[in-house]
């Protein structure tokens, strides 16, 4: 009895990647229940909420990279936080293929907490979204 593969596989050619499908359980937020399964734009806007709500390395049910960094922008100035949220932000929703970037940033400071509002570019079209951080 072989063990090895016997057929002639050539292994020498490119590699070619392919895109998972999308195709995931959708939360409804006002239930708070599963209520079936959703894909393309609405899974893509389902993982944006995901990654902006996660707090990064907090919760061990998470892989190290899933989630925002929050932390340690407490006491620092609101133009510097305004700037790292920005790049902080990026940095957690492209680990994600189907996004393309951060469009349209502004953020406001009042009474300690600052709020930013953005459009995450996809490849399925633009998710509007917003956070606040208490500074």
């Amino acid at each position: 009895m072989a063990v090895l593969p016997e057929d002639n596989i050539n292994i020498s050619g490119p590699v070619r990647y392919a895109d998972q499908p999308g195709l995931t359980w959708h939360i409804n937020r006002e239930t708070g229940r599963i209520d079936g399964t959703c894909d393309n734009w609405q899974a893509v806007r389902q993982a944006v909420e995901i990654i902006l709500w996660t707090e990064r390395f907090r919760w061990q049910i998470y892989r190290p990279y899933t989630g925002t960094d929050y932390r340690n922008l407490v006491g620092l100035d609101p133009g510097y936080v305004g700037v790292e949220l920005k790049r902080r932000l990026r940095d957690a929703l492209m680990v994600d293929s189907r996004i393309t970037g951060i469009d349209n940033y502004t953020y406001t400071f009042e009474d300690g907490i600052l709020h930013a509002t953005f459009t995450v570019t996809t490849v399925f079209g633009g998710v509007e979204q917003s956070v606040e951080v208490a500074i």
